[in-house]
């Protein structure tokens, strides 16, 4: 146990994130011949430079992004039209990374490395660099540029038809933020400036949040899981963590997941259909069924003997109605049971694992491309099928990318989590002896586990757990932190 006495000014949580993926077989910098590449690229692609007659220009339809707040790694457009009827069609352009990181140059060799940028209270470490993530490959507002368009229509009833995947030039006409479109919305916000200066965008937003809904509630139909973990993101100011701050889902956040969601399963089929082999993004039927329905049971419900993905979706609704403040307890004790998400290699024709916890059977990883490798992998093949030649990739090498990229991904969420859980201890290191409402979220033979709920994070019951069981509520008084080590250590008070 920690006396609790380190600084909050003297702790460089940047180091501790770059010496936690040095460890993990993760590379904080970039190597020279990166850089050098990077200051060898002075433009981005752009309709002068790339003359290409099967290139559509789309830089007329009222395209916007919606990330977060601070983000400048701008991805993916969204832009929707109403068809005859409740039919709408979808277009997701997402940004081309390949037009400028070409494979095996220096830049593709660190991101191959990586396959990931890594986000942490130390400093975000992308996966290619900011010259090119948040500039010549972002689809920045007010930028031209080349992507690659995954377009489907919606019907009615939520499902989708008519896909197509072509290369076209866009044009970002609003970048908007998470927050302020949620609270547009809801009738709870003024307008985001970005979009009042752009015009079309308030109608679209309108038309993607209906049609995103008949997409959302289809795939919760098939069994799609509804689940609420608690992710505390540090505020950082002037170097120093002032705050933790809850990620709260909202309607845009939504939209956006529902239609990538929706673009990768067309991307799947897409390279299916050309018999092409794929990277998927899979969450096996989990092999730990029996202690779901244990949990269920110990709710008083009762689920089949077998994985069924509707039944247990239909527990999780009823259990946030009834009991919304430990919901997300016992979300994240059944993406616990389910187990990891994993990137496995299908060929064409071969039956597909799936991902459970989407109700989905064919999905890949196709709309970051300039935060996660496999969207490269899959973007690259996208095109190459494009042209009618064979993929970029052996199946040796897919097989070989695929087992990497998810033991980096597995790498970069433990860094994340080591950095999260320090950042937590810093904020906590100055208010030993302060006491708190707090939640146990944890109880075995290992320890005693405990939620506080603001600000929210967890630490470990070392004195006074006898008797208390899972959900119970308790007072707690903070006893000691240990930043370096991310514990945080509490008494029942």
């Amino acid at each position: 146990m920690s006396s609790g006495h380190e600084s909050r000014h003297h702790f460089d949580l940047t180091e501790l994130a770059r010496t936690a993926m040095a460890e993990r077989g993760l590379e904080p910098d970039f190597p020279p011949e990166a850089m050098k590449q990077v200051a060898n690229t002075p433009r981005a692609a752009s309709p002068e430079l790339v003359v290409d007659e099967s290139i559509r220009d789309l830089r007329g339809l009222a395209w916007a992004s919606i990330d977060n707040d601070d983000s400048r790694d701008l991805d993916q457009l969204t832009v929707a039209e109403q068809l005859d009827g409740e039919a709408v069609r979808v277009c997701v352009a997402i940004a081309d990374v390949d037009a400028l990181v070409k494979r095996d140059s220096p830049v593709d060799w660190h991101a191959r490395t990586n396959t990931t940028s890594v986000y942490t209270a130390g400093g975000i470490f992308p996966m290619l660099p900011e010259r090119f993530s948040t500039d010549l490959t972002s689809l920045g507002e007010h930028e031209v540029r080349l992507s690659v368009v995954v377009a489907y229509v919606v019907d009615e009833n939520g499902s989708t038809r008519d896909h197509e995947v072509y290369r076209a030039w866009v044009h970002n006409k609003a970048k908007l933020a998470y927050n302020g479109v949620a609270a547009w919305l809801a009738g709870e916000g003024e307008m985001p400036d970005a979009m009042a200066a752009a015009p079309e965008v308030a109608e679209q937003m309108r038309i993607q949040e209906r049609v995103s809904a008949r997409l959302k509630e289809r795939r919760h139909e098939r069994g799609a899981l509804d689940l609420e973990t608690i992710e505390a993101r540090a505020v950082v100011e002037q170097g120093q963590v002032v705050d933790l701050r809850r990620e709260e889902k909202n309607r845009a956040k939504e939209i956006i997941e529902d239609f990538m969601i929706a673009a990768n399963e067309v991307t799947a089929r897409f390279l299916e259909d050309r018999g092409l082999a794929t990277i998927r993004r899979v969450v096996r039927t989990p092999e730990r069924w029996d202690r779901i329905v244990e949990i269920a049971a110990r709710h008083g419900e009762s689920l089949p003997h077998e994985p069924n993905g509707p039944a247990l979706e239909a527990f999780l609704v009823r259990q946030r109605r009834a009991d919304p403040l430990h919901f997300p307890d016992l979300s994240l004790a059944i993406v616990k049971m389910m187990g990891r998400g994993e990137y496995v290699v299908q060929q064409a024709g071969e039956d597909a694992a799936g991902h459970f916890g989407l109700a989905v059977r064919d999905y890949t990883h196709s709309t970051a491309p300039n935060r996660r490798f496999p969207d490269v992998i899959t973007q690259r093949t996208l095109k190459a099928a494009l042209r009618d030649r064979p993929s970029p990739y052996s199946l040796d090498e897919l097989n070989e990318l695929a087992a990497h990229c998810t033991e980096q991904e597995d790498a970069a969420n433990k860094v994340e989590r080591q950095v999260r859980k320090s950042a937590a201890a810093l904020l906590l290191s100055n208010r030993v002896g302060d006491t708190f409402d707090s939640l146990v979220t944890g109880a075995s033979e290992k320890g005693t586990w405990v939620r506080v709920l603001h600000p929210p994070v967890e630490g470990k019951l070392v004195e006074g757990a006898r008797g208390l069981e899972l959900g119970d509520r308790v007072r707690v008084r903070l006893v000691g932190t240990d930043v370096r080590r991310g514990f945080i250590d509490f008494v029942r008070d």
